[in-house]
C-alpha cells in the first residue's frame, strides 16, 4: 500500500503542485479548499442558528434556497481535498487526524441530510417552531463542522509527517 501512496505522491501532478510557484498549484488549491469550506460550513451554520432561533424574522424556506450553492463549495472542497491529500499520500493517509476529520465531516453531512428531511420538508416550515430534535441535529451539525474544521488544521501540525513531527 505505501509503494502505491508514494506512486501517487510522486506523479507528476502532485510534483507540479507541491513544487509550483503558479497560483494555480498549491497556493490556489488551498484558496481554493478554503473558499469551499466557507460557503459549506457558513451556509450550514446559518440554516443551524436560524433553526436555533436566531434571526427569527429570516424565513427557513429562504434559508433553503443556499443549499446548491452549499453543494457547489462542497465538491469543491471534494476535489481540492483529494489533491490536497494527494500531494502528501504517505504522510496524512497515516495520519489519525485525516480520519477524525472525514468522520466529521461524514456526520456533518448525515446531520445536513436529516435536517433537510426533519426541517426543509415540513410542509409546516415557517409556520411552527422547529422541534426539539430539530434543534439538537442543529447542535450536532455545529459541532461536527467545528471538528472537522479542527482535526483539518490539526493534520498539519499533529501526528506522522506533520510539520510539527
Amino acid at each position: 500500500m505505501t509503494e502505491f501512496l508514494l506512486h501517487i505522491e510522486q506523479s507528476g501532478f502532485c510534483q507540479w503542485v507541491r513544487e509550483s510557484d503558479s497560483l494555480f498549484a498549491y497556493s490556489g488549491i488551498l484558496l481554493m479548499h478554503t473558499i469551499g469550506m466557507g460557503f459549506v460550513v457558513g451556509i450550514s451554520a446559518c440554516m443551524d442558528l436560524r433553526i436555533l432561533g436566531f434571526a427569527p424574522a429570516i424565513k427557513l424556506a429562504g434559508i433553503e434556497r443556499f443549499s446548491p450553492v452549499l453543494w457547489a463549495g462542497f465538491w469543491v472542497n471534494t476535489i481540492t481535498g483529494v489533491i490536497l491529500v494527494a500531494i502528501h499520500a504517505t504522510s496524512k493517509l497515516v495520519n489519525p487526524d485525516f480520519y477524525i476529520k472525514m468522520v466529521f465531516i461524514a456526520l456533518a453531512i448525515i446531520a445536513l441530510q436529516m435536517l433537510k428531511t426533519r426541517v426543509f420538508r415540513d410542509p409546516l416550515i415557517d409556520k411552527i417552531p422547529p422541534s426539539p430534535k430539530a434543534k439538537m441535529l442543529a447542535v450536532l451539525s455545529l459541532i461536527f463542522w467545528i471538528g472537522a474544521i479542527t482535526s483539518g488544521r490539526l493534520l498539519a501540525y499533529v501526528g506522522p509527517g506533520s510539520a510539527g513531527s
